[in-house]
């Protein structure tokens, strides 16, 4: 089943949750429409430049050179970039799968894009500063090292699994 197909199931049935909706509480209804409105034009600019990148990667980094760098040939090497860029990276996740399923089809290996979306998700470098001032260097610095090492962990027996 391809992603078009899922997309127009998952489109059917909001659909048919938002007519019992309405019908159920039509003010709620049209409450959950603005909230989910405002949440898309939120998230418009970051999809576009997530996708603008996908667009980069696709047409300026040659899948033999993600292959070499995150592909099968060095997996100790592969998975610890995927670890890393995904470490450096920020966004809401759902902005990290379109960027793992351009690294996935251009050679990358699936455990070095699990370890990108899991510290992806849980590790955050950029954000060090303003976690350490909250939880103290110390705590985020732990935080940080313990959640990259379970990502890259949790990214090898993904790819046992696969």
């Amino acid at each position: 089943m391809g992603i078009k197909t899922i997309g127009l199931i998952y489109l059917l049935l909001v659909t048919c949750a938002y007519i019992w909706a309405f019908g159920r509480d039509p003010d709620k209804a049209r409450d959950s429409i603005k909230a989910g409105a405002t949440s898309l034009l939120n998230l418009l600019p970051m999809l576009f430049a997530i996708f603008a990148l996908v667009g980069l990667f696709q047409e300026f980094l040659p899948a033999e050179m993600i292959e070499s760098v995150m592909g099968t040939g060095n997996p100790a090497l592969s998975l610890l970039v995927g670890g890393l860029l995904g470490a450096v990276s920020i966004g809401p996740p759902l902005a990290s799968y379109p960027i793992a399923g351009s690294l996935l089809s251009h050679g990358a290996w699936p455990p070095a894009v699990a370890a990108f979306i899991m510290s992806w998700i849980s590790v955050g470098v950029v954000t060090l500063p303003f976690e350490a001032r909250i939880f103290t260097w110390r705590f985020a610095l732990v935080r940080n090292s313990l959640t990259l090492v379970a990502a890259l962990i949790s990214g090898l027996f993904l790819g046992g699994l696969l």
